[in-house]
């Protein structure tokens, strides 16, 4: 006869969580590497008293904003490429609606991370409760249903023995590598404290161990074959490659073959920058050594990359080329008339470098990329050397490169700064960089460079930010205080939203609402960013200049505690070497000429690119 135990809802869902286990480098860990907690009338009484419970085999955290808690969350998960994750719980009301937009950052960027918010009662005895939703025309809707879009499973805890379908059914989701993504288990607040009598051997430890999907055999012959036949292949390395853990096949395939590989946002750092091969950052944000290849390319090989509009130049970059997607998701392989592998991006490159072990690229094409390289390389050394001017975000983006060292972990996420690290930030190894660029949300920075040094304690973690985004969500910076893990923020001050302002001005815009100067305002505001950061508790400082930058980052290294350098730089400036076009709609009507220039040009771009 089976034994139970009687135990809440919540104490079982934490009991439960703590024994999912993981491996990782031959080391078995938790799978959830703790939770994060902002406490409400929703939450308290019931999670609140179950994870007071269980704080060694599931530690909590508190956090002071919530949707930075989730960010910090989700950064520590993409940082242990998927391996491992957290777990969110809130209040009803504001609480749970605060993460939504962390939800849909990690939708997006198909991470991991399990949201539990506390919702209304299922009993409906004190209906409507405070921060209720009501819908007169739907009695069943709560807030949570905000989750319903932006998660890849969500369920309502409406009884106790509900969680023991539906908590196995969140870890195939959360685990599995092609359905990746946030989970949403919306608990009621009176079923929380409900108490039921659970199976014991519901709690009995279980390992999950990642899927490595193997290609189809036809699939990965019509690959084969393109690569053998192509005058001039391309492979555009993306997130995929590094939650496959694929770099070091990546890396021999490339040196073996000749084959030129430039990265996305999210597969940047699959290679070192000076491998043999490597073209560094491809599309909108390229190099101009990676976006010559593309154009000039035959075949396209992608490789774990969902071809968001930057990756492609807004389908400009790629087409008339002959594309091969591989990836584990089905419904990406396909992408933009794309011939699908469908499988793990190292098992299929495994394959596919031992069916081109006699196979070389023309020593042509190996000649060209690498001329094209030495002149990025040129026009990289101009766009990161120091100047006695206000600097540009590339000349502080150079400064703290040199700094940092091999080791060190650079996030970002919003704004300028995005583009221009992914340009011109040079990767030593997997995992030195960190940039949130498919929701591109502000407010990311800090709270993920907390989840980052969570990660991987021993790496130095370079938060770099603009004013905007930290004046947005910088709360976290206290809670790294807090709880000890030291992060050094870079806060780059434009006086507003300098990359939308340019934006704004190249589509025809007159200045208006993005930088400070020409918002509505009485005053224009002074903002010490220093002493807001010592208010927070870390260390700070405002330093003049890239000399005066580059002495302080050797401050902050030595200092204990999270360190925050402001400097101001202009707005105006950006990289003008690289890049490609991006589809950005112009006004179709307006009266101003710069406007109507604007639309022309745009028109004619469009029908220039009709195929």
């Amino acid at each position: 006869m089976s034994k139970h135990v009687r135990l809440t809802m919540a104490q079982a869902l934490t009991r439960w969580l703590a024994m999912q286990r993981v491996e990782v480098n031959g080391v078995e860990l938790p799978y959830f590497a703790g939770m994060w907690a902002i406490f409400g009338h929703g939450n308290v009484a019931g999670m609140g008293e179950a994870l007071a419970g269980m704080e060694d085999a599931l530690p909590t955290y508190r956090a002071h904003n919530e949707q930075g808690m989730a960010h910090a969350a989700i950064a520590f998960a993409k940082a242990s490429r998927r391996r491992r994750a957290m777990a969110c719980t809130t209040s009803i009301g504001p609480g749970a609606t605060n993460m939504v937009t962390a939800a849909a950052l990690a939708h997006v960027n198909r991470l991991p991370v399990l949201f539990l918010p506390g919702d209304v009662y299922a009993s409906r005895r004190p209906d409507p409760v405070l921060q209720q939703v009501e819908d007169f025309a739907d009695a069943t809707v709560s807030a949570n249903d905000c989750f319903r879009p932006v998660s890849r499973y969500f369920d309502r805890i409406t009884r106790p023995n509900q969680i023991i379908d539906a908590l196995p059914r969140a870890m195939t989701v959360l685990t599995d590598p092609a359905l990746c993504g946030p989970v949403t288990l919306a608990l009621c607040q009176d079923v929380q404290a409900e108490a039921f009598d659970y199976p014991e051997s519901f709690f009995a430890p279980r390992l999950w161990r990642p899927r490595r999907m193997r290609p189809d055999r036809a699939e990965l012959a019509t690959l084969v074959e393109a690569v053998r036949a192509a005058r001039a292949p391309l492979i555009v390395a993306g997130g995929g490659v590094l939650y496959s853990e694929a770099e070091a096949v990546l890396a021999d395939l490339a040196a073996r073959t000749g084959i030129p590989i430039a990265e996305t946002q999210a597969g940047k750092g699959a290679l070192a920058w000076d491998h043999r091969q490597a073209l560094g950052s491809v599309g909108v944000t390229g190099t101009s050594a990676a976006n010559a290849a593309a154009e000039a390319a035959d075949l396209i090989i992608g490789v774990g990359t969902r071809l968001q509009d930057f990756t492609t130049g807004s389908r400009r970059l790629f087409a008339g080329k002959r594309l091969i997607q591989i990836n584990i998701a089905a419904p990406d392989a396909i992408k933009q008339g794309a011939e699908a592998v469908v499988g793990d991006a190292g098992e299929t490159l495994e394959a596919l470098a031992e069916a081109l072990a006699d196979w070389q690229v023309d020593a042509a094409w190996r000649n060209a990329n690498r001329a094209t390289v030495a002149e990025w390389n040129a026009a990289w050394e101009v766009a990161t050397a120091p100047s006695n001017a206000l600097p540009s975000d590339a000349q502080v983006i150079g400064a703290v490169w040199r700094q940092a060292g091999d080791d060190a972990t650079v996030v970002c996420a919003a704004g300028g700064l995005p583009g221009e690290l992914h340009k011109l930030w040079r990767s030593h190894r997997p995992g030195g960089y960190h940039v949130e660029y498919g929701f591109s949300c502000m407010g990311y920075e800090v709270a993920g460079g907390l989840g980052v040094k969570m990660a991987d304690p021993a790496r130095d973690v370079y938060v770099m930010v603009g004013d905007g985004s930290y004046l947005m969500l910088n709360s976290e910076l206290a809670t790294s205080v807090m709880l000890g893990r030291k992060i050094i923020v870079i806060l780059l001050d434009n006086r507003g939203y300098g990359c939308i302002n340019r934006l704004q001005q190249g589509t025809g815009g007159r200045p208006f609402n993005n930088l400070l100067a020409d918002a509505a305002h009485e005053t224009l505001p002074d903002i010490d960013f220093a002493a807001h950061a010592r208010s927070l508790g870390a260390a700070a400082e405002k330093v003049g200049g890239i000399a005066e930058l580059e002495a302080a980052l050797d401050r902050a290294k030595q200092s204990p505690k999270s360190y925050v350098i402001v400097i101001d730089t202009d707005p105006a400036i950006t990289t003008e070497a690289g890049g490609h076009w991006w589809d950005v709609a112009v006004p179709e009507v307006s009266a101003r000429p710069e406007v109507q220039a604007a639309r022309r040009d745009y028109e004619n771009r469009i029908d220039g690119g009709r195929t």
